[in-house]
């Protein structure tokens, strides 16, 4: 699989087309922070600390539990693993889960380089959004760095499918990620608001996004459990549906589009990892980490669908 920056390494020679696309200057954070919580699916408490990246360097995450082989790049070729969040490995097998979230949060905040560190096999659930993390690189700060960000563009639609659902680039002047969300047929009035785009460029990350917090169906909660997965889950960091139209949590959703939001703010985690910034419209139709993740591999294995 090649990586992002194929088209400088191999022997694939699209189109260059840095002139037509907007120059954006890189940038990290301009600080050290930190936070600490659970693990969702381990239950064991875990910290997490944000530092400043060098250029070009993208996102690093780094197992400070483990004395070696310790790093693990951010990026869509390192993806392992999808069922129940987006999980990155290491070639000596190291693994980090749920990075999407914090991944959320430094692309929403147009942080292209950061080094994340944390204590566990996991990053931490905290409420199930992105606001903390969020909140970090507030309190840190952003620091523009004297390096263009490496961008590509896309020039013909490319779509992965699988059953009814399916996630796709097709070209486009902006950056835009559109979801339509409907439960897979399992939702009813909650999902009121099905469709909704996020101008990568243009809109608040923090005030459309960041809030908006994981879920999940009561019924397959109770089937994670009962395989030993989800036992740091509960009710003050993911939203559980019961019935199709009840939510479980007392103080309900905090805005009746908050599901399709969430499928935005993982989406926007999980192309973070492409490791480029991409012109084009990313459109989901009930996409999740595995199809976002397929897309972009399908992406960067057709060279002539971007330049």
């Amino acid at each position: 699989m090649p990586s992002p920056q194929f088209y400088q390494e191999t022997s694939y020679h699209p189109t260059v087309c840095h002139s037509e696309m907007a120059q954006t200057l890189q940038s990290t954070l301009g600080g050290t922070v930190s936070c600490s919580g659970v693990g969702v699916h381990s239950g064991q408490p875990v910290s997490l600390t944000l530092r400043p990246g060098k250029v070009d360097s993208g996102y690093i995450f780094v197992r400070t539990d483990v004395t070696s082989n310790s790093k693990i790049a951010g990026r869509y070729d390192h993806v392992v693993d999808t069922q129940l969040c987006t999980k990155l490995a290491n070639a000596e097998g190291f693994s980090i889960s749920t990075v999407e979230h914090v991944l959320a949060a430094l692309a929403g905040a147009h942080i292209t380089n950061a080094i994340i560190e944390v204590n566990g096999p996991e990053v931490p659930i905290m409420d199930g959004s992105s606001a903390v993390f969020s909140q970090l690189i507030e309190k840190a700060g952003i620091q523009p760095q004297n390096t263009v960000v490496r961008g590509i563009k896309i020039l013909k639609p490319v779509r992965v499918t699988v059953g009814q659902s399916y996630a796709e680039f097709v070209p486009c002047e902006d950056r835009l990620v559109t979801m339509t969300f409907d439960g897979h047929g399992r939702l009813k009035k909650l999902a009121a608001k099905k469709e909704m785009t996020f101008d990568w460029d243009h809109d608040d990350f923090n005030d459309l996004l960041a809030d908006a917090r994981t879920f999940g169906f009561y019924d397959d909660a109770q089937k994670l459990l009962a395989m030993g997965l989800a036992k740091g889950a509960s009710l003050e960091n993911t939203v559980v549906i019961q019935d199709e139209n009840t939510v479980m949590n007392p103080e309900g959703l905090r805005s009746s589009d908050e599901l399709v939001r969430h499928k935005i703010l993982d989406a926007v985690g999980d192309l973070a990892l492409a490791g480029v910034r991409i012109q084009g419209h990313f459109r989901g139709v009930n996409s999740g980490h595995a199809l976002n993740n397929q897309l972009l591999r399908a992406l960067f294995n057709t060279p002539d669908a971007w330049c």
